[in-house]
């Protein structure tokens, strides 16, 4: 939700979907549980839902939309943004998710790769060989890399792992990403 309201106060329409219909947790292992049981197609299916929603409100301006996420999420942004023609750009922060299989041919907007790069549980190594294989397909990728940064570096509510410069620029990054590729009307 703060993550929204962050791209509210830098103007975009945005929503933060409840893919977990309501169940929370502060338990890791719950999380993890809650993780495992959830249905990616069907969360692809509510992203695209919740996307179509936005398209329609009035106030917006754009004919796709965005899709942002961070772990699972990211995840999930990469999955959304290749089953829906209407994502015209997507942002994958640290994303990984071994259960679901991406098909890069059908990447509908370009997409920003983020990586930190203390990373063990989604490897910075992976970055510009996925980048690569994605440009083979005549798609748009981008990554990046930051250094001394761990997984879920951009989450500043765990100072244990929050890295105050890199969350910086990928926010700039972030924002311009969507601004190019939304705002601008690709």
């Amino acid at each position: 939700e703060d993550v929204s309201r962050r791209f509210a106060s830098e103007g975009f329409i945005a929503l933060a979907p409840d893919l977990y219909h309501g169940k929370t947790t502060t338990s890791p292992d719950s999380a993890g549980r809650l993780l495992m049981e959830l249905d990616a197609e069907r969360a692809a299916k509510e992203i695209a839902a919740a996307g179509a929603y936005l398209l329609s409100r009035p106030e917006c301006t754009s004919k796709k939309y965005g899709v942002v996420g961070f772990c699972m999420g990211g995840a999930l942004a990469q999955l959304a943004a290749t089953r829906d023609e209407k994502v015209g750009a997507a942002v994958s922060f640290y994303g990984g998710f071994k259960k679901v299989q991406i098909d890069w041919s059908q990447l509908a907007g370009p997409i920003l790769l983020i990586y930190g790069e203390l990373d063990s549980s989604v490897p910075p190594s992976q970055a510009q060989p996925l980048v690569e294989s994605i440009r083979k397909l005549g798609k748009e990728a981008e990554s990046i890399v930051y250094p001394g940064a761990n997984h879920a570096f951009f989450n500043d509510a765990r100072p244990e792992v929050h890295n105050g410069s890199a969350s910086a620029d990928a926010w700039g990054r972030t924002l311009a990403h969507l601004r190019e590729n939304l705002v601008m009307g690709r």
